[in-house]
């Protein structure tokens, strides 16, 4: 029972880490820079692993693809691999998991089941270490930027997406790991035994044990009737 409840947990948290990871690839804010002026925020730039943007003090918002995937940065081009290969993976650890859990009808027997389950949690852990990857490193490459004094293009702050991803990260690491320890529950889990003792004999139910060591006594049925029984 509590095996069954740890996968379910296991389940959920792994799901929802895999929710916040998928969600960060359509999310604008990877990395945000303002533009203030003397009263007011004059221009908002934004970007993520597809586009770059800005908005005017109006809110009016322009944004530019970027033209060539083979003109980009390397580090864009790695982080859009390291996602894109965190969200196919927690796709197909889902299913393990929904192969491997023991409140489904599919997957085989309990043993069986037992080692899907595992195999979805080390695609699970997989997929968080790609995105927990892919957020670091993209998030590394604008604190070097930010902190360059060399660097004079503009520079950018971490956006909303790289703390979506890393908790989603997080979130699929840590459902994977209660996964692969749910195969330790299932082998401690002890199996029912049961014996068989023979069946009992006419003769011995009517075998009474009087008091002393080994001292039985065998009635006759016979002579539990006297002489007038019979007529």
């Amino acid at each position: 029972m509590a095996s069954t409840a740890s996968e379910i947990i296991a389940f959920v948290v792994s799901i929802s880490g895999w929710v916040l990871v998928s969600s960060t690839l359509p999310t604008e804010y990877w990395k945000v820079s303002t533009i203030d002026g003397t009263v007011i925020t004059t221009a908002t730039y934004f970007a993520n692993l597809w586009k770059i943007c800005v908005t005017d003090s109006t809110g009016v918002a322009n944004c530019k693809e970027f033209p060539s995937m083979l003109a980009l940065d390397g580090y864009i081009q790695a982080c859009r691999g390291l996602m894109i290969a965190a969200v196919s993976l927690g796709f197909f650890g889902a299913i393990f998991a929904l192969f491997g859990m023991k409140c489904t009808k599919v997957g085989g027997s309990d043993k069986s089941k037992a080692k899907i389950a595992c195999l979805a949690g080390i695609v699970f852990i997989l997929s968080g270490l790609c995105s927990m990857t892919g957020c670091s490193l993209y998030a590394n490459k604008i604190t070097t930027e930010f902190f360059d004094p060399l660097f004079m293009e503009q520079k950018y702050e971490l956006g909303a997406a790289l703390f979506i991803g890393w908790a989603g990260a997080s979130l699929c690491i840590i459902g994977g790991v209660i996964f692969c320890f749910s195969i330790a529950d299932n082998n401690k889990t002890p199996r029912m035994g049961y014996t068989y003792n023979g069946a009992t004999s006419v003769m011995s139910s009517r075998t009474k044990y009087h008091g002393g060591e080994g001292d039985f006594k065998t009635t006759n049925p016979s002579k539990q009737f006297d002489k007038n029984a019979y007529v």
